[in-house]
């Protein structure tokens, strides 16, 4: 039986964010989003359900709209960890949701840990 890449896609994004949520009960989330064009990252406070921060390569001002390079990531792990600052959270969780921890996605974390997000 054959299943689509997006069906195990969404299971192993759900698979990794239960297990982040047992294991991080009381923390915010870092929720990282990449799709062909852009790179998106969220700081979600999921007890009250609200977006603490975010930054995303469609913001005009990072200057890296419709891309999503190493660069890019970088950029937007920097930024996000810049806004969480702003808005006092000092620790999260990384959520990778279903992507791997390769490439962008640990740019955008590594970027993050440089820029004082302890994750």
């Amino acid at each position: 039986m054959a299943t689509s890449k997006r069906t195990l896609f969404l299971k192993r994004r759900l698979r990794v964010r239960n297990k982040l949520r047992r294991v991080n009960s009381g923390r915010l989330r870092l929720s990282v989003h990449r799709s062909n064009k852009n790179i998106s990252v969220q700081l979600i406070d999921d007890v009250r359900g609200v977006t603490m921060a975010s930054a995303s390569t469609l913001e005009k001002d990072l200057g890296f709209v419709g891309k999503n390079s190493i660069e890019a990531a970088t950029k937007v792990g920097a930024v996000i960890a810049e806004r969480a600052k702003k808005a006092g959270v000092e620790e999260a969780y990384f959520d990778r949701g279903g992507f791997l921890f390769h490439g962008k996605v640990k740019a955008v974390a590594d970027a993050a840990r440089e820029g004082g997000l302890k994750i």
